[in-house]
């Protein structure tokens, strides 16, 4: 029997992050490996994060890459500290992706094109000898026992593919994604796969998505970005979120870094199912580099420099000027009123409105706009050691198809090239 024959043959399904990692790690521990993707090429997805930049990882010490993740975290240290984020920097390096590392410790292609990442990937793969079907799409996995030539019996895992073929493996790693951006190809198919084999799969939610809100004046703030802005999430008058960052109100509610990361804190608490309808407020400071004292000082002088001007031309250095009428309206203040007629109280009330400018939640977007899915194949039947099945050998689950997700930053893309890492790493021949 030829060396080729002898080779442990591995099936991939799912040319994402995580399936093309596991693939590279399996061949390279010496396996005949297929990877199945059914779209047109691979990294589909890969290509349109972070607004087609792609933030591959985030250049941070290991506690604060947990303190990052939301969900399952402890499940992911073998993953993680087995293929770290330098072991994934050096990796992309070494294949002829040279990176560079901005605000946050988030880590980008220096050309800040996706593209450049994927092909990377893709030459790794084929460097390895990694078989690529693309426009491949699986109907379904299923695990037999069969009998071996030496008359012991063994598992094999038949992917059966949608047009009745079917491949033959002796071990199947499943890297298909969840079911956000659905355009991409992430439509839940290994969720599906998960259930067929007798598997758990928790309930799925939008995270990193944006927010829709119940205020309409939001709406008419659309497209506008806000910079060095303070976020806070409550959820029931309790703290749930704070940070600064930036921002944007979109046709529906709000958007950008800061409220992505705050949804995930709001899924979360859905997810716990505490309360089906929570009252969720999100409050923005438009100057957090100002306390109250010190923002009344400056109101002060602006409008002592303008007191005989209309309180709605006297708010140009303070806000964008789209934001300018909705302030005015929320204020309750006049837009004809004179400055010097504007009270102390009306003042500091102001005051605490520019500080703490309340917005009401009432859901999140769709999945079709949100960056990952909460929830997925539970974590209890898997081994995180291996990434492998409690429940069947040779099975294998790795990436967003798990029930996994963390913060914005490169965070989520790291957790699969982890576990795509660890589930191809424990392959061989």
């Amino acid at each position: 029997m030829s060396d080729a024959q002898k080779k442990k043959k591995v099936i991939v399904i799912g040319g994402g992050a995580a399936g093309m990692m596991a693939a590279c790690a399996a061949a390279k521990n010496g396996c005949a490996v297929v990877l199945l993707e059914k779209n047109e090429k691979l990294g589909k997805k890969i290509f349109i994060t972070g607004k087609g930049r792609c933030n591959v990882t985030n250049a941070c010490d290991p506690e604060t890459f947990f303190a990052n993740v939301c969900t399952n975290e402890k499940f992911l240290y073998s993953a993680f500290y087995s293929f770290d984020n330098y072991s994934m920097m050096d990796f992309l390096e070494e294949a002829g992706c040279k990176l560079k590392v901005e605000r946050g410790n988030r880590v980008f292609p220096v050309s800040d094109h996706s593209s450049d990442v994927i092909r990377a990937m893709e030459k790794e793969l084929k460097r390895l000898g990694v078989e690529i079907r693309l426009n491949t799409a699986v109907a379904s996995v299923e695990v037999k026992e069969m009998e071996t030539e030496d008359g012991m019996k063994s598992i094999f895992h038949h992917v059966k593919l949608e047009d009745e073929k079917q491949i033959v493996g002796d071990s199947c790693i499943v890297c298909t994604g969840g079911i956000s951006y659905p355009q991409t190809g992430s439509t839940g198919d290994g969720y599906r796969f998960a259930k067929e084999t007798g598997h758990s799969v928790t309930a799925c939610y939008p995270a990193l998505v944006p927010l829709v809100t119940v205020e309409d004046w939001c709406r008419d703030l659309m497209g506008l970005s806000l910079r060095n802005v303070q976020l806070t999430l409550e959820i029931d008058g309790k703290k749930l979120y704070k940070e600064q960052g930036e921002m944007l109100f979109t046709h529906f509610g709000v958007s950008g870094p800061l409220v992505l990361s705050a949804s995930s804190y709001y899924v979360k608490y859905l997810a716990s199912g505490k309360k089906k309808d929570p009252e969720t407020k999100l409050y923005l400071d438009l100057k957090p580099a100002l306390t109250e004292e010190q923002l009344d000082k400056r109101l002060l002088r602006d409008f002592d420099e303008n007191k005989n001007k209309q309180f709605k031309n006297s708010l140009g250095d303070l806000f964008p000027a789209k934001l300018i009428p909705v302030m005015i309206e929320l204020s309750g203040i006049s837009p004809e009123c004179k400055i010097c007629e504007v009270k102390k109280e009306m003042r500091q009330s102001f005051v605490k409105l520019i500080k703490h400018l309340p917005i009401t939640v009432k859901g999140t977007g769709s999945f079709a706009e949100a960056i990952i899915t909460r929830g997925g194949i539970s974590v209890k039947e898997i081994n995180p050691s291996t990434m492998e099945s409690k429940k069947i050998k040779g099975l294998y689950f790795a990436g967003e198809v798990l029930d996994l997700d963390a913060l914005t930053g490169g965070f989520n893309l790291q957790i699969a090239w982890s576990t795509g890492h660890l589930a191809g790493s424990e392959q061989g021949i």
